[in-house]
């Protein structure tokens, strides 16, 4: 697996994190979504890289914005 972290702004909720775990989730190869809401990270596991276009447009679908890429913390 590969981890995979992004930042997103505008989520405020546990809804909030649903909806973004739902829409990312859907993509292919994604086994895992942690989202946390107030520091406005996701982080994605999944069997191979992921597209940013693809992350942004689910993130998008969502209704928040993806503001890019996020470096992961140990």
């Amino acid at each position: 697996m590969i981890e995979h972290g992004y930042t997103v702004s505008g989520m405020s909720c546990g809804h909030c994190a649903q909806s973004v775990t739902e829409e990312i989730t859907a993509l292919p190869g994604v086994a895992e979504v942690d989202v946390d809401v107030p520091a406005g990270r996701v982080v994605v596991r999944a069997a191979a890289a992921l597209a940013e276009d693809d992350v942004r447009a689910a993130v998008e679908e969502a209704g928040f914005t993806y503001e890019g890429t996020a470096k992961l913390v140990s």
